[in-house]
C-alpha cells in the first residue's frame, strides 16, 4: 500500500463532468490498495472571475478582503469533488485551511506555510476515507483565511505530502509531462521520463509553467518525489527526484522561456561601492522581484547596470528606479517591457564545453542580438526581443537536438 498525494488543477475540474472524472480516477487509485489525499485547485478560472468581480465593486480591494474571496474558489472545487466521490462509493470529506489548520505567515496574496495539522486528515487515511483539501489557502496566525500566490495549489500539494510523509506527490494537469521545451511553440519537444530537482528549479524559475517554483523548491529541501501526470489521459509522465549518480546527466535537458519580462537600464552611474543596492533596494522595498542583474564593467569611473523585473511590476520599477538614480547627476534611466527571457537548462553542462558557443553561434546565425546573459552551473538565460523569441527557442532546440526521434 502507498500514501499518494494528488493535486488536481484548475483544467482538470473545470467542469461537472471533469469532476466526475477526477472522482473516477481518485477512486480507482484506492481501489487499487492505495491511501489517496487529494488537493484541488478552483474551477477553472473563476479565480480570474473572483478578481475581475472584486475589481468590479472597488478598484483597490482591501488584501485582506481579497483573501477571504479568492479562497471561496477552491472551497467549491473541493466540496463539489468529495460530493462525487461519495456518489460513486468512495468515502470522502472536504477540509479547507482554517480546518485543518494550514498554518501561515506573511502578507496577504504571498503568504508562507509554516505547518500542515495532519490529525484528522490521518484519521480520515486510516478509516479509508479520501481527504479533499483546498489548495492555495491558509490559515494566519489571528485567524484570517490567507492565499498563498497564484499556483500556490502546488505547493500546498507538496507540503501535505511532506506532513502525512507520502510516498510520492502527483501533480496532474492538462500536460503529461515536463517537455524539453513547450510543445506548443515546438510541435517536436520531447517528454523528459526524469527530471533532477536542480535542472527543475532552474525550468520553473526561468518561464516553464509546468510547476510552481515554491512548490519544487519544498519537494527539493524535503526529497519529496514529484510526478507530473496528465488527468486526460493515462501515462508515465515525468518524475522529479533526486539526481541519478549512476546515470550521465544530459547535457541540456530542455529550454524554459518566459515573456513576461521587462528590462531596466541605468547607465553612467558612479563606479563606487552600495551604488547598486541604492538602485535597487527602492523596488526590493516595493516588494518587487527582480530576476536578471548585470553591471557593465567600469568606463571612466562609471558603470551601467541592468536588471529585469515581471513585466506587471514595470511601470513602479520603472518610476522607483527614476527615483533611486536622481541622486546621481549624469545618470540616465530607460525601461522596455516588450523582451523575453529564454534558458537552456541542463545538469551536464557543468562537465561539457561549448554549451555557450553553440547558443551564440545558433542565435548569431538567426540574426537574434543578445540583451542580457547571465550564466549558472546548469543553465545560461538570455534576454532577446520578444518578437524574437519563437524563432530562437525553435533554434536552440534543434541545434541541442532536443526534438523527438523521427519514426
Amino acid at each position: 500500500m502507498a500514501l499518494i498525494v494528488q493535486k488536481y488543477g484548475g483544467t482538470s475540474v473545470g467542469s461537472v463532468a471533469r469532476i466526475h472524472a477526477v472522482a473516477a480516477q481518485v477512486h480507482a487509485l484506492a481501489n487499487a490498495g492505495n491511501q489517496v489525499a487529494v488537493v484541488v485547485s478552483a474551477m477553472g478560472d473563476s479565480t480570474d472571475r473572483l478578481i475581475e468581480l472584486a475589481r468590479e465593486v472597488c478598484p483597490h480591494p482591501d488584501p485582506r478582503e481579497m483573501d477571504a474571496l479568492l479562497a471561496t474558489g477552491e472551497m467549491v472545487s473541493t466540496a463539489l469533488l468529495a460530493m462525487a466521490l461519495r456518489s460513486a462509493g468512495c468515502p470522502a470529506r472536504s477540509w479547507n485551511a482554517l480546518q485543518l489548520p494550514l498554518e501561515t505567515t506573511g502578507v496577504p496574496g504571498r503568504a508562507r506555510i509554516e505547518r500542515v495539522g495532519c490529525k484528522r486528515l490521518t484519521e480520515d487515511l486510516a478509516s479509508g476515507v479520501v481527504p479533499v483539501v483546498a489548495g492555495f489557502q491558509g490559515c494566519a496566525p489571528n485567524g484570517d483565511v490567507t492565499t498563498i500566490g497564484r499556483g500556490g495549489s502546488d505547493t500546498t500539494a507538496v507540503a501535505l505530502a511532506v506532513a502525512l510523509k507520502a510516498d510520492e506527490c502527483q501533480i496532474l494537469t492538462d500536460v503529461d509531462g515536463v517537455y524539453t521545451t513547450d510543445p506548443r511553440m515546438v510541435p517536436d519537444a520531447r517528454r523528459l521520463p526524469t527530471v533532477s530537482f536542480e535542472e527543475m528549479l532552474e525550468l520553473a524559475g526561468q518561464g516553464s509553467r509546468v510547476l510552481h517554483l515554491r512548490a519544487v523548491e519544498f519537494a527539493a529541501r524535503h526529497g519529496m518525489n514529484l510526478r507530473v501526470l496528465s488527468s486526460f489521459q493515462p501515462g508515465p509522465g515525468t518524475l522529479i527526484c533526486e539526481e541519478d549518480p549512476n546515470v550521465e546527466a544530459p547535457v541540456v535537458s530542455g529550454i524554459a522561456f518566459n515573456s513576461d519580462e521587462a528590462a531596466i537600464a541605468v547607465t553612467h552611474l558612479p563606479h563606487e561601492p552600495g551604488v547598486a543596492h541604492a538602485v535597487l533596494a527602492p523596488v526590493a522595498s516595493a516588494g518587487i522581484e527582480v530576476d536578471m542583474i548585470v553591471i557593465a564593467a567600469p568606463n571612466e569611473g562609471r558603470v551601467d547596470l541592468t536588471f529585469t523585473v515581471h513585466r506587471d511590476d514595470f511601470g513602479e520599477a520603472l518610476k522607483l528606479t527614476q527615483g533611486a538614480a536622481a541622486r546621481y547627476p549624469g545618470t540616465a534611466v530607460a525601461g522596455d517591457d516588450r523582451v523575453a527571457k529564454l534558458a537552456v537548462v541542463g545538469s551536464g553542462m557543468r562537465s561539457h564545453a561549448g554549451v555557450a558557443a553553440t547558443l551564440f553561434k545558433t542565435l548569431g546565425q538567426e540574426g537574434i542580438n543578445l540583451r542580457l546573459v547571465s550564466t549558472s552551473e546548469i543553465k545560461i538565460s538570455v534576454l532577446v526581443e520578444e518578437r524574437r523569441l519563437e524563432r530562437a527557442v525553435r533554434a536552440l532546440h534543434a541545434a541541442y537536438g532536443l526534438g523527438a526521434a523521427k519514426p
